[in-house]
């Protein structure tokens, strides 16, 4: 299994694909291609038909889209388990993740995933409505499943294909300090902690190539 994925400081949607991967204990090859490169381009087009990262293939079948990625792999190789079982929990996993899979635009656009970096940037109001619904996602769910506040949780209490959508959130947030409650801040310490992600942190701060589209803000 190869899950083509692009440079680990810059791309969220990759994040999201090899969290899922890596969370999920299946063997596979991550081969990274240089995001913002003419050989990018080059090296996906007999693999991706969107050209687009990241794409899974295993086998003879190839996966493209995050959220496609993880439902392959929970179907294939987990029977189902990265979703809660009941079946609302389940039904609201699902609608939080599609809701970030789709939406949160301002957020995307004005606050580039960039790992490495600490940068200040000037929120617009379509901006702020984004971090707001965000909040609330969080919240509500560490009200549920995490209610002391004292140590974070998964969104559904057990890892889910909604934590996945939301990893490369965390660490927007956490490059651009922005404020939410004491109970997701805790939420975002958990999922930084645990140790799929701090080698995804790490291996993204080792990288050196810059993306100039993806460098927003000043330090701070």
């Amino acid at each position: 299994m190869d899950l083509y994925i692009g440079n680990k400081n810059y791309s969220s949607w990759s994040l999201r694909a090899w969290f899922m991967a890596a969370k999920s204990g299946v063997q596979f090859n991550e081969v990274l291609l240089q995001l913002d490169t003419d050989s990018f381009y080059q090296q996906l087009k007999a693999i991706s038909p969107t050209l687009k990262v990241p794409t899974l293939v295993d086998g003879d079948i190839t996966v493209w889209d995050s959220l496609s990625i993880c439902e392959y792999l929970n179907d294939t190789y987990l029977a189902g388990s990265a979703w809660p079982q009941d079946p609302k929990q389940k039904a609201k996993a699902r609608s939080i993740a599609s809701e970030m899979h789709s939406g949160f635009n301002a957020v995307r656009n004005a606050l580039p995933m960039n790992i490495r970096a600490r940068r200040y940037v000037e929120l617009t109001d379509a901006v702020r409505k984004d971090i707001e619904r965000i909040d609330a996602i969080w919240s509500a769910q560490m009200a549920e499943f995490a209610p002391s506040h004292a140590e974070g949780t998964w969104l559904f209490g057990q890892w889910s294909i909604a934590d996945m959508m939301f990893a490369p959130v965390v660490m927007r947030f956490l490059t651009y300090d922005i404020e939410v409650s004491q109970a997701n801040r805790a939420y975002m310490q958990h999922v930084i902690s645990c140790p799929e992600m701090q080698a995804w942190i790490n291996a993204a701060k080792a990288e050196t190539e810059i993306v100039a589209a993806d460098e927003a803000g000043i330090d701070r």
